[in-house]
């Protein structure tokens, strides 16, 4: 009988989930309902899958309404009906326009028009598959309309929005976030009736008894509606089916690609090559996962031919087709990957793919990607209510001062302490906490379906005007649909780009095969740089943790950064078995610790679990679990399962096979916990070693083009660090940084030789276009000879010039900034700055005669600091006192177990939490011969010693060597005082 059911999906509106909903049904011995959320069919695939689980017939549709006001409700009688409904609620979405009060033509679907919406629009004569909606309320006053003769065209339309009087008061407080209103203010037109509730069906035949002609169409009705999907194990793929059209030409395709790859990637070892791609290939074909491959392929090729860089990483880069495929970059010969980590039979799903292309990039392949296949979407996501959100959200509901939101949003508050408002916030935002706030999108999810997107669901156009559906991941591959993942990052876009400024700096220079990874891999320069962890700007090998992990592993070759790629996750380190690690790696003796069985099982990594396939091989080998079962603890540790009891099976199941084995239960759950740290954090084997080529090709451009790849590293946003430690790792490096200047800069930054000019664009307050227009007219018209010059041929204001002139930009001129400053504001009386006012001949313009005028170079450091956000001397120049210690990073390994004092510029800080919740620090600094140097603040002391920003701090503390490491153990810390800014003084 309930033919209008909403759940949160109804965003804003909604208080509960679909499985709620069936739970509601079944407590009230409901058999069959529809679920029509408004303008969102979200949770509409989850509700078929549930309710055939939980025994009732599902019915789907959607609530039309023009912002609360319902037009009508749309039920799906088949699966065409559900399309077309998502097809027609798509339109609305796409054009942000209103919804018409009377519906189109929806073929295979039912439409209800409410019995007030019919009166207003006169809606008398009715289509075979229009209806007329009548609830409990409108009994009363059904008779006296027209509508009371139309029995035959009457259905019961008894909405349910809330269980109780919680769900009603959760709906007043969603509605007014919605409405950005004080409750109090919130319209009552804006809230939904308090009696939108589910009762027993009894009661709604005693409310119906006068009307039985209504309930026997309602019956007949909800029995001919009936959408279904496939949900079972086996289901066929939704994937794009084929890629040339026929299965036939598809298998064909993809072994002609494999063998061209065995020539380039395999020139020696072409039979053990073969071997593992025919056992590959064979289980792609059975599993369906043809084309998936071959479209992968499609994109990167298309990348290739654009000169994109790319790295393929995953648990497909386990995969030899993928490598000779070119999808990836990893050798599986080489690295001994684990081949039931990228497939098995009892993987259902296809491997993972990551693609990542430079972030310049990645928007001209996401449009290839949507021109190229005809079925195509962005994977949704849901933005949650989380708690900081739900209490400044209610904060400003309840009308809260900002500060008591701040206090409330940060959690630095007393219960007791709290006012009744304040109370209110916390005991309500607990109701709508973790419900859906809005649609947004994948981070990197794109859908490629054989069939239109409209068959699951309906789309919307997020800014980039792209159709995204309106479910996530997980929904998606419960109906075999299946991601691929196009991302963009900054490190390729730094590799890319390095190869541009050689070819104009270094003209006639050749430049080495970026994709040669066998000769990085042997390279001197790039091992010691690895060793002694010089990597600042290469990829995610340049964070104080990755640097100080490499020192600790004296990693010098390619697998050594595989492994620590994957040691340095969370996931091992949380376990303990990062130091377990090391330990082993260091001390030989130490090895024989582990247990035999595993140390069989994973003897590169000495025993330890380090990657996503050693869970795999633990759970086959070890527990005795079957590959399915294994590949549910892979999904869990990817935290990808849907469902935790089955999860919690896989748990006990290894438990008790381990037992069975003779297992002891220490080891039994000390192996578990290993298993249980990686949830979430693991990386397969092959992704680690994508990560791995990327930076030796950044450390290979590093060792070889180091003030190129600085310039690079800038203009792609940098990286780990802030813009000017890359500026005085470039100086480090020989580099001669300049300010920006209007003759040489650019908007982003520029060498020219060993001159690096600085972007226009790091001038805070400089607007874009004054630095677009200057570059513009240069180009066009040649290098600017003076500030009149400069004017003549720039409209810009007399404000955005003064910024040019106080950074250095025109000192080419020779003549002090100060000096240029009084120019340009008495040129300006001369010259106007609307250029429409300019007469047809040059204005005469007078000789000032100013007074000698000097900056100092402690004036513009100050004035770097202001424009830019630093400055370009020595910050230790800048210090009131000089530094009474002259200790710096080369000293630490003299002075081990010593306590020094010691200066240092802060580069970096990473706030963490003891076992016990107490605050501690790490901190990465520079000292005062530019050397840097890592510090560890324990909770004692960073207690009463707290950062305080940018800038010096001296420090006393003991140096420590863990594992050939110095670092220092911070007893005490102040920031040091800079001298005062001269022109604060005038």
């Amino acid at each position: 009988m309930y033919l209008n059911c909403h759940t949160y999906y109804s965003l804003r509106f909604g208080t509960f989930s679909e499985t709620e909903l069936l739970d509601l049904a079944r407590e009230n011995h409901v058999s069959r309902l529809a679920l029509t959320d408004i303008n969102n069919t979200s949770a509409c695939l989850n509700f078929i899958r549930k309710a055939e689980e939980a025994g009732i017939s599902p019915i789907v549709g959607v609530d039309f309404r023009k912002g609360i006001e319902q037009q009508f409700v749309a039920l799906a009688r088949n699966n065409a009906g559900y399309t077309a409904i998502n097809t027609l609620l798509s339109e609305y979405l796409y054009h942000r326009c209103d919804i018409s009060s009377r519906a189109p033509e929806l073929p295979g679907a039912f439409v209800i028009y409410p019995l007030q919406k019919a009166e207003e629009n006169g809606f008398t004569t009715l289509k075979e598959n229009e209806y007329i909606g009548v609830s409990v309320s409108d009994l009363r006053r059904l008779p006296f309309t027209v509508f009371g003769s139309m029995q035959e065209k009457l259905v019961v339309l008894q909405t349910v929005s809330f269980r109780n009087k919680r769900d009603y008061n959760a709906h007043r407080l969603l509605r007014a976030i919605d409405c950005n209103t004080l409750l109090s203010k919130l319209p009552p037109e804006e809230i939904a009736p308090e009696d939108e509730k589910m009762y027993p069906p009894e009661n709604l035949y005693r409310a119906f008894e006068q009307y039985p002609r209504i309930l026997e169409n309602t019956v007949r009705l909800m029995d001919v509606c009936q959408v279904s999907f496939d949900f079972s194990e086996g289901k066929q793929g939704n994937n794009q089916q084929t890629y040339t059209g026929s299965r036939e030409e598809d298998e064909q395709l993809l072994e002609k690609l494999c063998i061209e790859g065995i020539g380039y990637r395999y020139p020696e070892q072409r039979q053990m090559a073969i071997e593992r791609m025919q056992k590959e290939l064979e289980l792609i074909k059975k599993k369906d996962f043809v084309s998936y491959f071959l479209i992968n392929y499609d994109i990167v090729e298309y990348a290739r031919k654009q000169g994109y860089f790319h790295v393929g990483r995953g648990s497909g880069a386990n995969s030899i087709v993928a490598y000779l495929l070119g999808i990836t970059d990893v050798d599986p010969l080489e690295l001994d990957l684990y081949f039931e980590r990228f497939i098995n039979l009892f993987r259902s799903s296809p491997p993972d793919f990551d693609i990542d292309f430079s972030w310049r990039d990645r928007d001209d392949v996401t449009r290839y990607i949507f021109e190229r296949f005809p079925h195509v979407a962005l994977m949704g996501a849901y933005v949650t209510f989380n708690y900081k959100g739900v209490v400044r959200k209610l904060g400003k509901v309840f009308g809260l001062p900002k500060e008591d939101i701040d206090r409330l949003s940060e959690g630095n508050f007393q219960l007791y302490e709290l006012d009744e408002p304040s109370r209110l916030v916390l005991k309500y935002g607990k109701l709508i906490e973790g419900m859906p706030s809005y649609l947004s999108v994948h981070s990197s999810g794109i859908i490629i379906s054989e069939h239109s997107l409209h068959t699951f669901s309906a789309t919307f156009l997020p800014p980039k005007n792209y159709p995204t559906v309106q479910f996530d991941m997980h929904i998606a591959e419960d109906i075999g649909l299946y991601k691929f993942d196009i991302l963009g990052q900054r490190g390729l876009g730094k590799i890319r780009e390095t190869i541009e400024i050689i070819r104009y700096n270094r003209p006639g220079e050749t430049i080495p095969d970026i994709h040669d990874i066998n000769r990085f891999k042997q390279d001197p320069k790039i091992k010691t740089m690895l060793e002694s962890a010089q990597c600042m700007g290469c990829f995610y090998v340049e964070s104080p943790a990755m640097r100080m992990l490499l020192k600790k592993l004296k990693v010098d070759n390619y697998l050594g950064l595989v492994a620590a790629s994957s040691i340095i996750r969370p996931g091992v380190a949380k376990s303990g078995m990062m130091r377990e690690y090391i330990l082993r790696h260091q001390d030989p003796e130490r090895v024989k610790q582990a247990h035999p069985i595993l140390l069989k099982i994973m003897p590169e990594t000495y025993g330890v679990m380090v990657y996503q396939e050693d869970v795999i091989k633990v759970a086959h080998h070890f527990a005795g679990l079957t590959l399915a079962e294994a590949d549910v603890l892979r999904r869990g540790m990817s935290g990808k399962f849907r469902s935790r009891d089955e999860f919690k099976e896989v748990e006990d199941r290894f438990i008790g096979n381990c037992r069975s084995r003779g297992y002891d239960d220490k080891t039994i759950f000390e192996v578990w916990k290993q298993i249980e740290s990686f949830a979430g954090y693991a990386f397969a084997k092959g992704h680690s070693a994508s990560y791995a080529v990327e930076s030796y090709q950044s450390l290979f451009l590093r060792a070889y083009y180091p003030l190129e790849f600085m310039v690079a590293v800038l203009n792609n946003g940098g990286g780990f660090y802030r813009p000017e430690i890359y500026i005085h790792e470039a100086k480090m490096l020989g580099a001669r940084v300049r300010l920006p200047c209007i003759n040489r800069s650019r908007m982003e930054n520029r060498i020219i030789g060993k001159d690096i000019y600085l972007g226009l664009g790091y001038l805070k307050d400089l607007e874009d276009k004054v630095g677009y227009k200057l570059v513009e007219e240069r180009d066009r018209n040649g290098e600017f000879t003076s500030l009149t010059d400069f004017v003549e041929r720039v409209d810009i204001s007399t404000e955005q010039l003064s910024i040019l002139i106080r950074i250095g930009a025109f000192r080419f001129t020779g003549i002090d900034k100060y000096e240029l400053l009084w120019l340009a504001h008495l040129r300006r009386e001369v010259i106007p700055e609307d250029k429409n006012q300019y007469r047809m001949f040059a204005p005469q313009q007078k000789d000032f005669v100013l007074p000698s005028l000097q900056t100092t170079r402690l004036e513009a450091a100050f004035d770097q600091i202001e424009l830019l956000g630093f400055t370009l001397c020595s910050p230790f120049e800048l210090l009131k006192e000089p530094p009474k210690s002259r200790k710096g990073a080369h000293d630490l390994e003299y002075n081990e177990g010593k306590y020094i004092d010691i200066y240092g510029y802060l580069v970096a800080v990473k706030k963490t939490r003891t076992h016990k919740g107490e605050e501690m620090f790490f901190g990465t600094f520079i000292d005062q011969y530019g050397e840097v140097f890592d510090v560890v603040i324990f909770p004692p002391v960073a207690r009463k010693n707290k950062f305080k920003g940018k800038g010096i701090y001296r420090m006393y503390g003991k140096v420590v060597d863990e594992f050939g490491f110095y670092s220092i153990e911070i007893v005490k810390m102040q920031k040091e005082v800079y001298r005062v800014n001269p022109s604060a003084e005038q």
